[in-house]
């Protein structure tokens, strides 16, 4: 008897260690092909060279400051999102909770679309130790402040009637509506040229990247990750209810109020830099659910490398599908993410995906 559970166990072991290993591997791909592809094409052999400060100039600068920096931010922003939406879901124990499902991203847009209309093609020459303050850095503070915002009504809303999942997602759905019509309002009085920048804007993109957002973005990441993976069994705890997490010694609305700052966090960031990417972090923690199932321990890292090649594959093909042009990551992320979800929804036979 007790050979067998551990025969099974180790089999349960094993696949998630494969399924883990195999979507790292697949990113690992992706990320190679995405840097050789684009209106130049290059090869294997010169992105290893580029990349090893053996290529030509030209390559080199094509690598180094332009395709790079992009994709290492396709893939720390995509399992971001991931990880703000596993964290959410777990937190709220509601399969269609995320930071955008609670007006987290609204509230970004309002701040980004208040930035446009009220200093649009405006630079303010303002030097802070050598750092010059354009209006797209502009933009990225007011989008950010904005969803910090939005973060703290929604815990002060639900915290007066005392931190339940249920009034959590109520008031995310109010803050939603709100800044959705704030942000209407604000593009009914912009100009022409205003409302075209703060479409563009909506859509998501991951064209503007520098090195510096790569590293901001990389920061909050790798401290919510390390932060989220270290409490993995007190997300078990809580996943299972209140109750059983209470006797466990965990403190539930603490962890999800915690849980919630730090979901919050990740997708301001995400958002203030690139813009609204809808789905990644609705549909990824689903994916690496249905997969795994339910401990955090491997739902985590896969749940953050799903993430991750979603984001990274939607921005490959935006950029390559329809050259010289290229599209908005956004659009494709949605165009992707709706009839996977729906997909989701219809394996699961009439439950939702959550359980």
């Amino acid at each position: 008897m007790m050979n067998e559970i551990y025969l099974s166990y180790k089999g349960f072991i094993r696949k998630r260690t494969i399924f883990v290993t195999f979507s790292l591997i697949i990113l690992m791909f992706a990320s190679i092909y995405s840097l050789c592809v684009g209106s130049s094409q290059l090869d294997v052999e010169t992105v290893i060279l580029a990349l090893t400060g053996k290529a030509t100039e030209k390559a080199e600068n094509i690598i180094w400051n332009i395709r790079l920096p992009r994709v290492l931010m396709a893939v720390v922003a995509g399992a971001g999102l991931a990880l703000s939406g596993l964290i959410t879901q777990t937190v709220l124990r509601n399969p269609l909770a995320s930071p955008f499902t609670l007006g987290i991203s609204s509230a970004a847009a309002f701040g980004a679309a208040l930035a446009i209309v009220c200093g649009a093609g405006v630079i303010l020459k303002t030097a802070l130790g050598g750092f010059q303050i354009t209006h797209f850095h502009i933009v990225i503070l007011s989008a950010f402040i904005f969803s910090l915002i939005a973060t703290f009504a929604i815990l002060t809303l639900s915290k007066i009637k005392g931190m339940s999942p249920a009034v959590t997602v109520l008031a995310g759905l109010a803050i939603l509506f709100l800044f959705s019509a704030a942000t209407s309002l604000v593009q009914y009085f912009g100009t022409t040229e205003q409302v075209a920048a703060i479409v563009f804007w909506l859509f998501g993109s991951l064209s503007k990247t520098t090195w510096l957002s790569f590293k901001v973005m990389f920061l909050v990441f790798f401290v919510c990750l390390f932060i989220t993976y270290k409490w993995c069994w007190k997300f078990n705890a809580l996943y299972l209810g209140d109750e059983i997490a209470k006797s466990l010694g965990v403190d539930a609305k603490k962890l999800r109020l915690i849980g919630m700052v730090m979901a919050s966090l990740l997708t301001a960031t995400a958002v203030s830099f690139l813009g609204v990417i809808s789905f990644v972090c609705l549909v990824s923690p689903h994916i690496a659910r249905l997969a795994l199932g339910s401990d955090h321990m491997y739902l985590i890292p896969s749940s953050c490398l799903i993430g991750a090649c979603i984001l990274l594959l939607a921005d490959t093909a935006s950029r390559t599908l329809f050259l010289p042009l290229t599209l908005p990551v956004g659009i494709l992320t949605s165009f992707l993410g709706v009839p996977l979800f729906i997909y989701l929804i219809i394996k699961r036979g009439g439950r939702t995906v959550w359980g």
